[in-house]
């Protein structure tokens, strides 16, 4: 009986039936090929103008997309016809290339200044691992740049011998690279895949004639490409001023004389509960309360920027004027306590750094404040010491607040670094995201948006998870059951403000390549511009843990209405060949 049984299983196993289109597909055709057996040109622009709201310009231009999605699925160069049956228009609503869930190009207005944006921003950029051990390297901030994040971040140190620049995690055993290293890399890779200026925050630990070396280095490596103004900036530039053009950010050398060096006691700091690799469900996005005990904070005074650590006197002279004219966007806080560092100064720019905890306790406390220095000034949010192990954090509280630089370990992965994924395939994944009006404007009585507010139910999104496929080309075939076909079920839901955060699942389809869920679900959003559509495949396992089987995280205000193709990517945020859910989005 035990044998017949493992036969049975291994006919099972292999089995892998052809995507079936859904009723609502077939309805879809159904409709607007007249009932026909074949949707021509005309028909399908008519589909795609009417249910999906693409702006089809014209007959030829569906025509186009007709013989596209004939020669893929045919193979053949030369039509025999010039329509669509009920399979091929499957085809294409179930093509990721052809029928994606949201634009690639870069729609916004480039034109606002920097303090306007969103930027995609990078923590200790050059690490390859842990932020006690690893490596440093020019492979992580190639990568990063790749991906189309803007902020690079270098810790600068003098070598051994103290005549040369290297970059490394400052006390720890992390092993240096060389800055000039990382410096070219930069500027090799720094446009390919967006125009937008990248700019680099140096965390400088460098005796004067050191930085009178970088500022050599800087000029030589970038040369024409570098921004620096005659004056200290009053307003920031735009991105589209700034295209192609690399800038410098970090404190005057003359503010490091004031610097305390007052370090974070990361011993004290509570062990964060995402130490495992995927990290928490992001769900959770209330600004609780810090505990007085919590990294020996007990007041405001206490927060100082990440850049101020350890300047010891004989190392924080000025270092001369070219280095400081470098220095676009100047960093560093005001003596005094929160409020003042959060004050808007009428006739300059800076840059200000809080660590996570620092931006939650100034949210409890200060939160509209927060927002109205973002309106012209840049806030830099970094992740607290204690994450050894290049965790992340919650990206929306600094988003909530208008931070612009929410600065991430881009080498770690985990559902917080999906959500900075999917906020930044925004805008043609560029690397600067506009941030909604409300978090830019002022009422009638010069108030600013206030994250705490209770708001009203804006928009309400509907999904339709129908069908799921491509895992059978991902995987080995007994990569999720030895003996069985996969027993998939997907989780959609909401990253956003408290309110409109939520997480939900479908039924779980056993036994099954292509599973066929058909389920629907509405999201109540109150704050639609900042919501992200977070989706997550998993396969059941009834005695261990559910194994991953693709996730992606999609900013709402791009999503395209209609049915739609979803890609899915790895943990690690890469893209899988394959794996893709058919979806619906509807907007109320």
């Amino acid at each position: 009986m035990g044998s017949y049984r493992l036969c049975l299983c291994y006919t099972r196993k292999f089995k892998v039936k052809e995507a079936e289109p859904p009723e609502d597909v077939r309805q879809a055709f159904k409709k607007y090929a007249d009932g026909g057996a074949t949707m021509s040109a005309e028909q399908f622009r008519r589909f795609l103008v009417e249910s999906q709201g693409e702006a089809v310009a014209s007959v030829a231009d569906a025509q186009r997309v007709v013989d596209q999605v004939i020669h893929k699925r045919h193979h053949i160069a030369k039509f025999s016809r010039h329509a669509l049956t009920l399979d091929d228009f499957h085809h294409f609503l179930f093509s990721a290339d052809l029928n994606p869930p949201i634009g690639s190009e870069v729609h916004q207005d480039m034109t606002a200044p920097l303090s306007h944006y969103f930027i995609y921003t990078g923590h200790n950029s050059y690490l390859t691992g842990n932020q006690l051990s690893s490596d440093c390297s020019d492979v992580p901030i190639i990568k990063a740049l790749q991906r189309g994040v803007r902020v690079v971040e270098l810790d600068i140190w003098p070598n051994s011998a103290k005549d040369d620049v290297h970059v490394l995690h400052g006390r720890t055993l992390t092993t240096p690279v060389e800055l000039i290293k990382c410096l070219k890399s930069i500027r090799e890779n720094a446009f390919a895949t967006s125009p937008y200026p990248v700019i680099i925050t140096l965390e400088d630990h460098l005796t004067p004639d050191l930085q009178s070396k970088v500022a050599q280095m800087i000029t030589q490596t970038f040369g024409e490409m570098l921004y620096y103004p005659e004056a200290e900036l009053k307003e920031l530039l735009s991105p589209e001023d700034l295209k192609h053009r690399i800038i410098i950010s970090t404190k005057p050398p003359k503010e490091y004389l004031e610097a305390k060096g007052t370090k974070e006691s990361s011993h004290s700091e509570k062990k964060d509960a995402e130490d495992d690799i995927w990290g928490n469900d992001p769900l959770d996005v209330s600004l609780a309360r810090q505990d007085n005990k919590t990294e020996g904070e007990t007041n405001e005074h206490s927060h100082e920027d990440e850049e101020s650590d350890d300047c010891e006197t004989e190392s924080c002279q000025p270092g001369g004027p070219t280095y400081k004219r470098l220095i676009a966007i100047h960093a560093g806080k005001p003596k005094g306590g929160l409020k003042e560092a959060l004050k808007v100064e009428a006739d300059k720019v800076r840059r200000l750094s809080l660590s996570e905890q620092a931006l939650e306790k100034a949210a409890e406390s200060h939160s509209t404040d927060v927002v109205r220095f973002t309106q012209k000034n840049i806030l830099r949010v970094y992740p607290k010491g204690t994450r050894f192990n290049s965790s992340n954090y919650k990206p929306l509280v600094g988003w909530m607040h208008g931070a612009q630089m929410v600065a991430f370990n881009m080498q770690g992965y985990g559902r917080f670094l999906w959500l900075m994924h999917g906020m930044f395939r925004a805008n043609g994944g560029c690397g600067y995201v506009k941030k909604p009006d409300f978090l830019m404007s002022l009422g009638p009585k010069n108030e600013v948006f206030d994250p705490k507010a209770k708001l009203d139910v804006k928009k309400t999104l509907t999904v339709t998870v129908y069908m799921g496929d491509g895992w059978h080309l991902d995987f080995k075939q007994t990569h999720f059951d030895l003996y069985s076909p996969p027993d998939f079920y997907t989780r959609v839901g909401i990253a956003g403000v408290p309110a409109d955060t939520v997480m939900k699942k479908t039924k779980k389809i056993e036994d099954d390549w292509t599973p066929v869920w058909n389920q629907e679900f509405s999201f109540p959003l109150t704050v639609p511009e900042l919501a992200l559509l977070r989706i997550e495949v998993h396969e059941y396992d009834m005695s261990e843990k559910d194994d991953f089987a693709g996730q992606t995280c999609l900013p709402v205000s791009e999503l395209k209405s209609g049915i739609r193709a979803i890609p899915l990517y790895d943990r690690k945020g890469e893209k899988l060949s394959s794996a893709r859910l058919l979806m619906r989005f509807d907007f109320d």
